[in-house]
């Protein structure tokens, strides 16, 4: 265990399990779907997953909005500039770690709000909890696979970079 929790870099911590972890604990609070584990051990690996599948929502769907077009909240640097600069000043990794930190948090608070429609949709239509299951698993592959592309591109993007003459 202890090697594990070595290998934890601060991003795993702040973007990952951190946020799984708030999200459970307001979770219980806000509605009626209780993920508290007694058993820290699957507890912690649950949570990790909870808190990636927070980030994955925040990378897809809060970043998009927020940069996208028509709100123009925010805008992002060249990918190839972004690199470059990253090897030439080591605080612009931090300072992207703490910026997606921000979005997961966001994200956090939306996804319960979601969950609190959620509960009360569900409730309302009377949606079995098989049901549910079902449409948490299509919605999980969904963003998976769009996250899956996502990295993809940011691979294809990297060894671009890295290949290409300045």
């Amino acid at each position: 265990m202890k090697e594990i929790i070595d290998k934890i870099s601060s991003y795993n911590l702040f973007n990952y399990l951190f946020p799984g972890i708030i999200f459970v604990i307001l979770l219980r609070e806000v509605t009626e779907y209780d993920l508290v584990q007694n058993n820290n051990f699957l507890g912690a690996f649950l949570y990790y997953f909870i808190g990636l599948v927070i980030s994955r929502f925040g990378s897809l769907v809060i970043g998009e909005i927020l940069q996208s077009k028509k709100l123009k909240f925010i805008k992002f640097a060249d990918y190839k500039d972004f690199v470059f600069a990253s090897d030439k000043d080591q605080k612009i990794e931090l300072f992207s770690e703490i910026n997606n930190m921000y979005r997961t948090l966001i994200s956090l608070f939306c996804l319960l709000l979601l969950s609190k429609l959620y509960q009360a949709i569900s409730n309302w239509l009377n949606i079995s909890q098989n049901v549910s299951y079902i449409l948490l698993i299509i919605v999980l592959i969904v963003l998976f696979v769009f996250s899956y592309r996502k990295q993809t591109g940011f691979v294809v993007k990297r060894v671009a970079s890295r290949t290409e003459k300045k």
